[in-house]
């Protein structure tokens, strides 16, 4: 299948010079966007150390609606994993933003989640509170709709745990798990065996997310005598979207780079506090697009999924402040 880009490398510095006198970066610019940039309808609720605790031993955070279930609504599950050494907390502006459109948001308090156990086993936390009596989330979940996101290391742990969540019944599967500013493989001080590779994805969905100023960490493209999956492109790339036969697996995929985004601006609150390293725009970037794909892949708002078609779709625009955009999203 041929895919469809909206920026190359050569195009990229004409971006910025066309973006440089206009709105500010934060502004959304479609509908789509605009609508999920925007607070959802959902009053919001944050419990920490609510959930504790999950299989592996850590307590989890809570972000959620406060009037559970109203109007018979059932709730979409998003499982957080933080950036290393980092808490939920430092996210709270983006998960709050999250809970605001009904999603139940659990973050597992490990801060280091590169293997994604605790990431999976907070998902696990949530589908048994769902068929609690004694909960207050008792039959107020869509179990079958669980996503994951993630920063840093947390979105290396994201895509762990969709991977594994195939192979761990009875619990459902996380179907769809949006990383943030990934890290290169070179950055997984670890055994060859636990370097993430993304040609283990075989089920779900994956918006692949970074920043235009993360050239170390998470950069958006890479040169083809790089070795291994060390950029965005690489990590879409190795995504397979055929089975070893050849026949299609249906994996959807996704990537965008935010123009002007560093590695930490998702921790704005909403703009980057005093003193954080790699902040320069804060958060309000992150919250259109990531809040309307899972809207999309979680059955919130199936309409949603019109900003990401291949070519068409609104992140793929030139008015867009995203940048290297492909998908395979028809």
């Amino acid at each position: 299948m041929k895919r469809s880009s909206r920026w190359n490398s050569a195009s990229f510095p004409v971006a910025i010079f066309a973006l440089a006198g206009c709105a500010h970066i934060d502004d959304p610019t479609g509908a789509i966007e605009r609508k999920y940039f925007a607070g959802g309808p959902w009053q919001v609720t944050v419990q920490i150390a609510a959930a504790c605790c999950a299989a592996n031993g850590f307590a989890s955070d809570l972000y959620y609606p406060m009037n559970l279930g109203a109007n018979n609504f059932k709730h979409p599950v998003v499982t957080w994993g933080n950036g290393t050494g980092g808490t939920s907390t430092g996210c709270d502006y983006f998960l709050r933003h999250l809970a605001s459109w009904g999603f139940v948001v659990i973050a597992s308090q490990d801060g280091y989640e590169r293997n994604g156990a605790s990431i999976l086993a907070a998902a696990h936390k949530m589908v048994d509170e769902n068929s609690n009596p004694g909960s207050p989330f008792f039959n107020k979940l869509d179990i079958y709709h669980i996503g994951a996101v993630g920063h840093s290391q947390g979105a290396g742990g994201v895509v762990r745990a969709m991977i594994d969540s195939t192979t761990t019944p009875p619990y459902p599967r996380i179907i769809t798990a949006v990383p943030v500013e990934l890290p290169g493989q070179r950055f997984c001080f670890c055994p060859p065996g636990d370097v993430l590779d993304t040609a283990a994805v075989t089920h779900g969905s994956v918006f692949f997310v970074d920043g235009s100023a993360d050239i170390p960490v998470s950069p958006p493209t890479q040169s083809p005598q790089t070795a291994g999956e060390q950029s965005i492109e690489a990590f879409y790339d190795a995504v397979p979207t055929v089975d070893a036969t050849g026949q299609p697996n249906g994996v959807v995929k996704l990537k965008g780079t935010l123009l002007f985004a560093n590695h930490n601006d998702i921790g704005g609150q909403p703009q980057c506090l005093p003193g954080t390293p790699f902040c320069d725009i804060g958060v309000f970037g992150y919250l259109g697009y990531p809040t309307a794909w899972l809207a999309y892949q979680l059955g919130v708002d199936p309409s949603a999924q019109a900003a990401f078609v291949s070519g068409s779709g609104e992140m793929f625009q030139q008015w867009s402040h995203w940048l290297y955009v492909q998908s395979n999203v028809q």
